[in-house]
């Protein structure tokens, strides 16, 4: 099973609910916390509807 690392990289501080929303559903809260998550479409979706705020920082295989 393939996994990504993101990182929070901006505050949701100012931001619309809905990319708050998308932030806590990856398990994001704080300023540079990483979270290891499945490779899904449905998180890639997520990462990529909020690219200002999260960064891929590693896709293992």
């Amino acid at each position: 099973m393939a996994t990504i690392v993101v990182k929070q990289i901006g505050s949701p501080i100012r931001r619309p609910a809905k990319q708050r929303q998308t932030l806590i559903g990856l398990g994001l809260n704080k300023m540079h916390k990483t979270r290891e998550l499945e490779d899904t479409p449905s998180v890639r979706g997520m990462v990529n509807s909020i690219p200002h705020m999260v960064k891929i920082i590693e896709e293992k295989p």
